[in-house]
């Protein structure tokens, strides 16, 4: 396994234990830079996926029109995240109009 897998899997360990928004944006930021959202998980052409860890950690879809488009909603506080294809949003921004 290369450097890259390692660090996406490592990212998604951290990602089972994350019961906030703030602190999904803080992992992800962690390993690398945003791209147009407040974070980026370079991972989803991977094995693992952002919705499947943090479920393990207690968050639950509000939303979800695909694998790669979803709001949940966080354990801990409530807190919203919009996953839209690698791109992590703060809040609801899927069905804002």
């Amino acid at each position: 396994m290369d450097d890259f897998w390692k660090a996406i899997e490592a990212q998604c360990d951290e990602l089972r234990k994350a019961a906030t928004a703030d602190e999904v944006i803080a992992i992800l930021n962690r390993y690398g830079p945003p791209s147009s959202g407040d974070a980026f998980f370079a991972g989803g052409g991977g094995d693992l996926s952002v919705s499947e860890c943090l479920r393990e950690a207690g968050w639950r879809f509000t939303w979800s029109e695909a694998r790669y488009f979803w709001v949940m909603r966080a354990p801990a506080d409530g807190s919203l995240l919009t996953y839209i294809e690698g791109d992590v949003y703060k809040g609801d921004v899927a069905r804002k109009s």
